[in-house]
Formats: C-alpha cells, structure tokens, sequence
C-alpha cells in the first residue's frame, strides 16, 4: 500500500514550479477570537469595530499576522512539512485587508535552490501569494526553508539563489481603499505619540514578557493549519537535534506584536515584511521579551495625516531587553530568538 502524505523533500522540487495549495480557507470571528486570545494584541482597529468604522472601515480587519499565519499554513503541506527549520523572509506586502467570512487562498513559486554541503538538506525560496475570494492580493512575501533530502545521494540541482531587495518601497505600502485616517481616535489607543513623535535610531523596551506554553503553541499551529512535523511529532523529534518539538516561528512573531504595543500603540497595520531571521529555536517554557529600534521614518507622498515606521523588533528568551541585546559582531546575543524588519502604518500630524 503506498504511503500518503509524507510531503515533499529537497530533492522534489523545481525551479519556477507553481504549487496551489489547497485547501482555501474561511476566516471566520472565532478565529479571529482565538487569535487574540493566544497573543493579547490590543491595537484597536482590530479590536473594536467602532474604531474601525470612524476609518472608514465596514467591519473590524483581521489581525494583519492572522492573515499571514493562515496564508503561510496553507503552504506548509507542499513546501515545509519535511523542513528542518524556516530561514528567514523578504519582500512582503499587506494588500487589501482581509474581514472575518473572508476565504484565502494561497499558492507558491520556486524560486531558489542550493542543496547543503551535508548533502542531507536544502534551502528552498519560495514566493507564496495569498488572495481573497474576488482575487485581490492580501498578502505576498518570499521565505527560505531548509528541506531534508529523501535520498543523500540524490543529484543536487544547479544553485540558484534569488536576489532580494533590503526593503519593501514606499510606493507599495497600501492603505486599506476608502481609510479616513483623519477619524483616528488617540483616546481609544491610549498612547499620544504619532510618527513625528519617532526618531530614527530610537530604541522602545517594551517591557513585558511572555511564558510560551506548551497547549498555546500547538493550539496555535493548528489553527493556522502548519502541518511541519518539528511543531507536533514529539514521538519523532525526541530523537531530532533538541529532543523536543519546536516552536512555529510565527508564534514567535505574533507575541512579539502584541509586547510591542508598549511604544507603538498606534502603529496600526503592518505594511511590509522586510525581513526576518530565526536566529535559535523556542520552545515550551521560554519567556519572550522584546525591544524595538527605528530604522527610518518614511513619508507618504500624497497621504495626508499617515506616515510609516520602518522597525526592527529584536526577540529574546529568558533575558529582559533593559539594555537592547541584539547584534554581536558577525552574530546575534546567544539570548536572541528572532530578528524582524518590517514597516507599519501610523498617523501623522
């Protein structure tokens, strides 16, 4: 009897295949619901529908990570359920902004391919897009994966490796159609500061920290429908490199957005992935904080009252960000679980 399921391995894929993933999915309020419940973002627009309807908004927008997660899952089962570990992200954009009974559907192009010099994994980019149910892009980005290899000894493809802008441009960072930023209402934010109030080089604590609990984690993979074995097969990885299953790399990126609400409270939409690396694995009983520097403040030419904030949030385990551990030389801090670059939406005077 042939076995089923079994996914993908380095030596499956081609470069400039497109992969459809199925199957789409409807968002729904509960989702939605759980979402908050994992994480504990508390931005207003996705937290209040009245909020949303003073922007201009008809109902209140998933959480723009939501939609991620949810896109990224769907790609899981044809891309990374054999992976060993996801690299790192560029080149991502938030387009129209996705409501609860929306259905998102995603699919991937190959992109990139370089087999490892063990000869028993390789990294393979992908550029997957996610799209509504009338077609419109809400979410596009490109990531890098380390696959295990079925067979050691099979051939190694031609390495391509995809070049990668720094960062996402001004000109693509969309406002959601028919946003009336002008009914932005700094008294239900609860925080003042507005992008003139930011300076490049800044750097925000945001203080907090949060336990990462073992239902929390898997709860959460599930609900995005990541099907990667490192997440759930514990009976496998007690004999994997760490002995126990590791923590979905988005988990991580969603706590980090709900701690940076301390200092960036009105940085309501995320714009752009610019990118990210997973510098070293999570697991169950790690306590995430986190820190914030501004990387640059971009002007909207033609958006009146909006600005946006290019940020580097810098994620680490069981260490408080008091003193703004990050980069060491050539590497990170060893308390440095995450790396991410990205550009969010924020009002102006």
């Amino acid at each position: 009897m042939a076995r089923t399921g079994t996914g993908r391995f380095f030596e499956d894929f081609r470069l400039g295949e497109e992969l459809r993933h199925a199957p789409p999915r409807t968002v729904t309020e509960a989702d939605a619901a759980l979402y908050a419940a994992l994480y504990g973002s508390r931005f207003p627009l996705q937290d209040a529908r009245t909020f949303a309807r003073r922007l201009g908004l008809d109902a209140t927008p998933l959480d723009d990570l939501l939609v991620f997660h949810v896109v990224f899952g769907q790609s899981v089962a044809d891309v990374s359920r054999n992976a060993v570990a996801n690299l790192g992200y560029a080149e991502g954009v938030f387009g129209a902004p996705a409501f609860p009974g929306d259905t998102l559907s995603a699919k991937s192009t190959i992109i990139g391919l370089k087999e490892n010099s063990n000869r028993k994994t390789g990294v393979v980019w992908v550029r997957t897009m996610g799209t509504n149910q009338h077609g419109r892009a809400v979410v596009e980005y490109v990531r890098w994966v380390m696959v295990k290899k079925r067979d050691e000894n099979a051939p190694a493809p031609t390495p391509v490796v995809p070049g990668l802008a720094p960062f996402v441009p001004a000109e693509r960072l969309a406002p959601p159609d028919g946003l009336a930023i002008e009914g932005y209402d700094l008294a239900a934010s609860g925080d003042s500061r507005l992008w003139e109030d930011y300076a490049p080089g800044e750097r925000l604590d945001h203080v907090d920290g949060m336990t990462i609990e073992e239902a929390e984690h898997m709860l959460a993979t599930r609900l995005y429908r990541n099907t990667a074995q490192v997440h759930f097969n514990l009976h496998a990885e007690k004999d994997g490199r760490f002995g126990r299953r590791i923590v979905y790399g988005g988990h991580v990126i969603s706590l980090a957005r709900a701690l940076s609400f301390n200092g960036l409270a009105n940085a309501w939409r995320i714009a752009a992935i610019n990118g990210g690396a997973h510098v070293a694995p999570c697991f169950a009983g790690d306590t995430l904080y986190a820190w914030t520097e501004v990387l640059e403040k971009i002007a909207l030419p033609g958006r009146l009252g909006l600005g946006a904030l290019r940020l580097r949030t810098t994620v680490l385990k069981d260490r408080a960000a008091t003193d703004f551990p990050g980069r060491v030389g050539d590497g990170y801090h060893p308390a440095v679980v995450l790396d991410f670059d990205y550009t969010v939406l924020i009002p102006s005077r």
